[in-house]
Formats: structure tokens, sequence, C-alpha cells
């Protein structure tokens, strides 16, 4: 069975896993207070352009925004996401089970515009009984979103603004960050995040590493504390040096950047090879995650020999299924892929 599943099938890089091993019997501080998770913090640093920026390495895409979701909010707050969002979809409610109410708005492509959250914050306001109703305290969105669609420059200073005109924390979800900077679509960086944004994180998980998020806070206001939270939410890592490591292999060398680069390049190949079978897209994601739409038939006969994702139905008899590309997947296999998709249709 060849995965296609998601872009998290494989273990880590190389690099990453060698570093492992050398490091493995030296003695380092617990809880990350070691150097080398100081290193990695100072390359995060680094990348931000920002001297001033709190960095925490976490272990996992939920437990993160769970942590910085509850660290941020008031009791009676909840955050705005797209509909599509992952806190509001595939996390089990982990929001809502630490008191705070996804507001979910209706998304185009994954993405929700400053429009909608400007309209959705007056009507707010304007409601007579406004304090009976949570109060939207944040608004949460991902490069890339769960479409694989990628935001541009002027979509987040437009929801800056709106953010600023009605107190709200503005939150980037980065699980798959490197996959977005990466893709010809993009005009973001991770400077000009560190400066839109009160809080994001660079995803380490599904980017080669084993595990591992690192949240950058730019907001003086969400700093004080948040290991308080951290240790509360079950992410205080014993052993914190084994993410500090894997984020100070990944932010060296333009390692993380480099990695991105191959799985848009096989994701790439991909769409080409798809289109020219004659197989629609569902939507049209730049970077490593691939929607289409697929006749149910073919689908149960290739996933007699690949791993993918059904991600719901156009009809009774076409799926929309999802294809990923990672850090480490192999042309060859690409390759084989498309081979029997060509034969197939």
């Amino acid at each position: 069975m060849i995965m296609f599943n998601c872009d998290y099938n494989e273990g880590c890089c190389p690099e990453i896993m060698e570093a492992l091993t050398r490091t493995n019997m030296e003695q380092h501080e617990g809880y990350s207070e070691d150097k080398i998770t100081a290193h990695a913090k100072e390359l995060i640093k680094k990348a931000c352009e920002r001297d001033d920026v709190d960095v925490h390495i976490m272990v996992g895409g939920t437990q993160t925004n769970m942590t910085v979701i509850a660290a941020t909010l008031r009791p009676y707050q909840g955050v705005i996401a797209p509909a599509t969002g992952h806190i509001a979809r595939h996390e089990t409610g982990a929001i809502e089970a630490h008191g705070h109410k996804v507001l979910a708005l209706p998304e185009t492509d994954g993405k929700i515009a400053a429009e909608q959250i400007d309209r959705f914050c007056a009507d707010h306001y304007r409601d007579e009984s406004f304090e009976h109703i949570v109060q939207p305290g944040m608004v949460y969105i991902s490069s890339p979103t769960e479409l694989g669609t990628v935001y541009k420059r002027a979509e987040i200073e437009a929801i800056r603004k709106v953010c600023d005109k009605y107190n709200l924390v503005l939150f980037l979800d980065g699980a798959r960050l490197g996959y977005g900077l990466a893709c010809d679509e993009n005009d973001l960086s991770i400077p000009f995040l560190a400066r839109v944004c009160d809080v994001f994180y660079i995803g380490g998980t599904k980017q080669g590493a084993l595990m591992g998020e690192a949240v950058v806070i730019a907001n003086d206001r969400l700093k004080k504390d948040f290991r308080y939270m951290i240790k509360q939410n079950g992410g205080m890592f014993a052993k914190g040096r084994l993410l500090g490591l894997q984020f100070d292999v990944l932010m060296q060398d333009d390692l993380y950047m480099k990695y991105s680069c191959h799985a848009i390049a096989m994701a790439k190949k991909i769409i080409a090879g798809f289109a020219e079978a004659g197989i629609p897209r569902y939507s049209n994601s730049p970077t490593n995650q691939q929607f289409f739409v697929m006749e149910d038939g073919m689908a149960l006969k290739l996933a007699e020999k690949y791993g993918f994702s059904t991600e719901g139905w156009t009809d009774d008899t076409h799926r929309i299924v999802r294809f990923c590309t990672s850090w480490a997947t192999k042309e060859e296999n690409v390759e084989k892929l498309l081979a029997d998709i060509k034969k197939l249709a």
C-alpha cells in the first residue's frame, strides 16, 4: 500500500533522526529549558526578524490550538473561524470542551474574509441582548486552509484591521505553513506573519518532524504566564529538548523550505497527471493537499493499492478525494499512482 492519506505517514527527516541519535545520551534540563531548545528559539526569532517575540514549542496541532485559545479568551468569549477550519471540524470539540464556543462562518475555498468578520461583530454589538450572547474575542485562520488554499497578504491585512476595530486577537494556524510558503501563489513570509498576527505557529509534525509546533507570540498581552497554560493543558513535555532539537535542525540551512518545496513539486505532478486522465479538481489548491472528484468505482479500485481520504460526495456516485504529498513523498510512488490512474481512466 502506497499512502497519500496525509502528510505525516512517515516518521521524521533523516537530519532529525541523525541529530536525535547523536544527542541521545546527552544530559539536558527538562521542560524545554535546555540549551538546544534555546538555540532553536533563537533561530525562529531570526526567521521572524524579531527579537521581541516569545517562542514555545508544543507537541501537536490540536493541543496547540486548544492552549493558545484557552490562554487568550475570557470565559464568555468565543473564536471566529471558517466552518471548515480545523478547530471547527477536526478537533472533537476540544475548544468547546475548554469552555469557548467556535463561532463558525461560511467559507469560500476554505477562507473567511474581513467583511464577514466585520459584519458578524457589528451584528453582535447591534443586538440589544449582546451581553447574553458569546462575545467574539479571536479570529482563527489557517494558511494553508483545510482545502489547501492560501491567504494573500492583502486578505490578512484586511482581517487585521477588523481585529483592531473590535479588539480581536488574530491567530494563524501554521500546521502546514511551509507548504503554503513554498507554493506558487504565496506572497506571505514568516516576518510578515510575525508582524501582522498576534500569535501564529510554525508546523513541524506535518513538515518533517516526528512531532512539534513552534508557537510564536507577538502580542505582549498574551505572553505573560503562557507556560502555566501549557502545563495545565498537558503540554509541558518533560523531555522538551526532543521538541527543541527538531526545530533546531529544521530551521538551519533552509531545510524547512527545502522539504516544503519538494512536497509542492510532487503535488504539481499529481495535478498534471490527474488532469491528463480527465479527473476534475474539487478545489484550486496550490499546496500539498490536492482534492479531486472521482467516480466511486474508480476510487474503490484505486484504494486497493493506494491510501487516500474521502472528504465528501458531490452526488451518489462521485466522491471528493484528497491526495496529500509531503516532505517524504517519493517521486517513483507518484509515478506509479499516475500510471494506475491513467489505466483506470
